[in-house]
């Protein structure tokens, strides 16, 4: 593995070390703090004032587990670990990263995002891999692969929950997989309010007021079939607040973190807003349409 972080001074190690008391991780995992002021990565060289990250600690995750290398970065609030699990499993989903930031700093938890670069920096699969394709972090999530589940979601058992996963989109959705909408301009994959078949049933904003003029944003919530949609944790009060809501109805996992939540009875809501770049109106722009919807959410499902 290449070595692109540097190991944090003694001096720091204290308050660093402060920020690991929750997190119990699985056997054959190494947690190391590093600096984030000197990590050799996209998403943290867009972060050099150290003013950001006061309060933070930052540890590099590494562990293998079958055909693959991983490697996480976790960034704790110290003062307020007990806020929820931030996740960012696209190491291409720029905005995610700094909404997360923006999130744990507000609201405390820990940031738990997949870096990709272990192979290539800046991807949506990490190609870290022995053999075969590259692996989407978010379809991962499977009986067969215990450490990667219970090393990203380690946090959780100690108190930082809901878990809040934060994503970007291509624009549009592939209209052939859809049953309504289909005479819509064709775009790419399932994610948009317009989109619907067996398992996705949207619900879309009223008011379309933003952030929810833009198909592309929306939340994700999911429930058990054969219940109600609005047995989704959030989800009913998502809806009565206007915004864009996806309810994806679960019977059997496709490997995501929302089917093995749902699964194992832990609080999830993912929000997603369409990918809108690397320039500095366009992340602005996805990160707050995105920060948005995690400050209305926090008022309206998570107790102060």
């Amino acid at each position: 593995m290449p070595d692109r972080v540097r190991r944090v001074a003694p001096a720091a190690l204290a308050a660093l070390w402060f920020g690991l008391g929750a997190m119990q991780m699985p056997a054959g995992v190494r947690s190391t703090p590093v600096d984030p002021l000197t990590v050799q990565d996209d998403d943290f060289a867009r972060h050099r004032d150290p003013a950001e990250w006061r309060g933070l600690s930052v540890t590099s995750i590494e562990f293998r587990e079958e055909r693959g290398a991983w490697r996480l970065w976790r960034i704790a609030n110290v003062k307020k670990p007990r806020g929820p699990l931030w996740f960012v499993p696209h190491d291409n989903e720029n905005a995610g990263f700094e909404a997360a930031l923006v999130g744990v700093r507000a609201y405390g938890g820990v940031v738990i995002a997949v870096d990709s670069g272990l192979a290539d920096d800046g991807r949506r699969r990490n190609g870290a891999v022995d053999r075969g394709r590259p692996i989407d972090p978010n379809r991962n999530f499977r009986d067969g692969y215990p450490t990667y589940a219970r090393t990203v979601l380690a946090d959780y058992a100690g108190g930082a929950h809901p878990i809040i996963a934060l994503h970007t989109n291509a624009p549009g959705f592939d209209t052939s997989d859809s049953r309504c909408n289909r005479t819509d301009r064709p775009g790419s994959g399932t994610v948009s309010i317009r989109f619907c078949d067996d398992v996705m049933q949207p619900r879309a904003s009223q008011g379309r007021a933003w952030p929810f003029d833009d198909d592309d944003s929306l939340a994700y919530v999911t429930y058990r079939s054969g219940r109600s949609p609005y047995s989704a944790w959030c989800g009913k009060a998502l809806a009565l607040a206007d915004f864009n809501v996806v309810f994806e109805r679960v019977s059997v996992s496709d490997g995501s973190l929302s089917n093995y939540a749902l699964l194992h009875g832990l609080d999830y809501v993912n929000f997603e807003t369409q990918e809108r770049g690397l320039s500095p109106a366009g992340l602005r722009e996805s990160r707050n349409r995105l920060v948005a919807m995690i400050d209305r959410a926090m008022e309206r499902c998570v107790a102060p």
